[in-house]
């Protein structure tokens, strides 16, 4: 009887096919309700107490090989069809794709620089983290200005001695810096990129945010050049041909003006965000200051250029009626997914 049983157990390893009918009537034959291990447990209590043991182990390999072998072949069928499924019919239609989108100051970004690539002006970046010659000093901020105070930048490194601390960019001015320091005039540039103040995080104020600031030096540029450059850009941005530029004071720039823009006052949004006005401040702008200009080896007897700079995600803020700045850099799928559409 034993010997009858490694026998089955023989039968049962070498036994392959790629029927399901052969699989099923297998099945049945070994681990049916009237199958051979029925029959074979049923002789067990016929079989010697010395050989029960022996005996017993040798069905319950029979069994597993069984069980095993009528699974094995099963799924070697159901992966032969899956394979055939996914691969045998090319004309099968695809898997449907859940498709992303650019971030809201992604695309204003792009946007901003496409404007200004229509005019001439090539894009620039620097790194995050600067020193204090090319985020402060060189920009004519002297060392009592605010700006130097660790309540309003990140500074990683704070050095007694002037021109050695290191520190989160405050503003991409330092971008422009370096570029004045390797390329010769004329310049034409943007320095688009992310900026870090150490600000409370409100709905308007955030501790990151993103500028674009724009430079041009060339020989008799004057203040009317960079008047009719913001016109242009405020037409092709927003479709605004009113503005108009408010005394103001920046240490790099001098004269320097606030722009403002006539949004208007056609619905309760534009009197909110205008105040009542109808005009709304979109960036700061000037005339580079000489000293900036000898700073960064460049005769101002010689040369005169303009520069502006402007927040994204206020510029975002406005084209997409966004309210709070911190919706920006939450990552929620719910506000993302609705500039889907936008190109």
């Amino acid at each position: 009887m034993l010997d009858k049983v490694k026998e089955l157990i023989g039968e049962v390893n070498a036994f392959n096919t790629t029927s399901k009918e052969e699989i099923e009537a297998f099945r049945i034959k070994y681990l049916g309700s009237k199958g051979i291990l029925k029959d074979l447990f049923a002789e067990f209590k016929n079989v010697p107490n010395d050989q029960k043991k022996e005996f017993g182990q040798t069905i319950n390999l029979l069994k597993t090989s069984a069980e095993d072998k009528v699974n094995a072949l099963k799924e070697a069928i159901e992966n032969a069809v899956e394979d055939n499924g996914v691969y045998g019919d090319l004309t099968r239609p695809s898997e449907p794709i859940n498709l992303g989108s650019r971030h809201p100051i992604s695309l204003v970004k792009n946007q901003i620089i496409e404007v200004f690539n229509r005019i001439g002006f090539t894009v620039s970046e620097g790194p995050e983290i600067e020193d204090d010659w090319h985020n402060f000093t060189a920009l004519n901020l002297p060392e009592y200005h605010p700006a130097r105070d660790m309540q309003d930048t990140f500074f990683i490194e704070k050095s007694r001695n002037v021109g050695t601390d290191t520190l989160l960019r405050t503003h991409t001015s330092s971008v422009q810096v370096r570029y004045m320091e390797n390329n010769e005039p004329p310049i034409r540039t943007i320095s688009p990129g992310r900026v870090f103040r150490n600000e409370d995080i409100s709905a308007r104020a955030h501790c990151i945010f993103h500028q674009v600031e724009g430079l041009y030096i060339d020989t008799d540029v004057s203040f009317a050049d960079l008047k009719q450059t913001l016109l242009y850009f405020t037409k092709e941005m927003f479709g605004k041909s009113k503005i108009r530029l408010r005394p103001s004071y920046f240490p790099f720039t001098e004269p320097s003006a606030e722009v403002d823009i006539y949004w208007g006052l056609e619905t309760e949004t534009d009197y909110r965000i205008t105040k009542g006005t109808g005009w709304l401040e979109i960036m700061g702008c000037g005339m580079v200051d000489p000293n900036v200009l000898k700073n960064c080896n460049i005769d101002p007897t010689k040369y005169s250029g303009y520069a502006f700079g402007m927040g994204i995600e206020r510029i975002a803020m406005l084209l997409y009626q966004i309210p709070d700045i911190r919706m920006f850099y939450e990552n929620d799928k719910r506000f993302l997914e609705q500039f889907k559409s936008v190109i």
